[in-house]
């Protein structure tokens, strides 16, 4: 998580990448909630490249699923402006 906004672009592209895959995991996804992934995620919607972008709004996408604690929290971060 820490990766998202102390390292290069790149290594925020590769946190982010392993992030989507970890989010698929319903334990993982209250970790990585708990961890503060969520604000530099919706960070990188408005930040990244286009491809990081989509990497953020997948990683976002999995925190959501049968996880509405998660939706809350992404919505409060400010995710819904630059995802539509």
């Amino acid at each position: 998580v820490n990766l998202l906004t102390s390292g290069t672009a790149i290594a925020a592209e590769k946190a982010a990448g392993a992030l989507w895959n970890l989010a698929l995991n319903n334990k993982n996804k209250m970790a990585i909630a708990e961890a503060g992934a969520i604000p530099p995620l919706v960070n990188l919607l408005t930040f990244g490249t286009a491809f990081t972008k989509g990497i953020a709004a997948g990683v976002l996408w999995n925190l959501t699923v049968n996880n509405d604690k998660n939706k809350v929290a992404i919505a409060e971060a400010g995710a819904i402006p630059p995802l539509v």
